[in-house]
């Protein structure tokens, strides 16, 4: 099993009002599963995928992620769970607008075990020449597709070789194409064992999944 969840829960409170976004979630992710999450804005799924990510920390219940309860852990103890296991695609590509594709790939290494420069360059390279990218090495996102911008992106994600991806409407801002693309690239991601939890309102992105957790009202139903 990759991860767990036992009755988590997420209370956020506004002056004297609390707002229950997730009410008491069990679940279990096994190593090479792809599922998408789904539900109606207020569902709990944004919620639900910053928790997973160790973007938040929970209110209550429990997160263990390859054995380790992490949702008590330090903050510099998370940082590095979240650049060491967990790799984040988001709907608009949350790249650095002045930095070139290679450059916005090895950033995550800079937080990582020591590298030298090439080491840097040359892992970030071959993962975008894998993902088609080879001849935009040093493109700034100004200067690529939406499609381009998210493989990018999932290069980004893949770089500390995480065990668990987080794509949050990753095709959300792509026409129907790029889209269909991506979760071919994601579909093969998966073949290879990385383990994938997909955030997406749309029903045929969902289907490109092995399972889909629904929510509704901050619980899977």
């Amino acid at each position: 099993m990759l991860l767990s969840l036992k009755n988590l829960s997420k209370v956020y409170r506004m002056g004297e009002i609390e707002i229950h976004a997730l009410r008491g979630v069990s679940l279990e992710i096994q190593r090479g599963d792809f599922m998408a999450v789904m539900g109606a804005s207020g569902s709990g799924k944004s919620t639900l995928l910053n928790l997973l990510g160790c973007l938040d920390r929970p209110t209550g219940g429990e997160y263990v992620l390859e054995g380790q309860e992490v949702s008590r852990l330090s903050s510099d103890a998370l940082a590095t769970v979240r650049n060491r296991r967990i790799g984040f695609v988001f709907q608009n590509f949350s790249l650095l607008p002045r930095t070139s594709a290679i450059e916005n790939v090895e950033l995550p290494l800079y937080y990582g075990p020591p590298m030298s420069r090439s080491q840097r360059r040359q892992k970030a390279q071959a993962l975008l020449t894998r993902l088609g990218l080879g001849d935009r090495l040093d493109h700034h996102p100004s200067q690529l597709s939406g499609g381009q911008q998210q493989r990018v992106a999932i290069a980004r994600a893949l770089v500390n070789q995480p065990s668990l991806i987080l794509a949050d409407e990753p095709t959300g801002n792509l026409d129907s194409r790029a889209g269909a693309e991506i979760m071919t690239l994601f579909k093969e991601l998966n073949s290879e064992g990385i383990t994938l939890i997909m955030v997406t309102h749309e029903p045929g992105i969902a289907e490109c999944a092995k399972g889909t957790i629904h929510m509704r009202d901050g619980v899977i139903v």
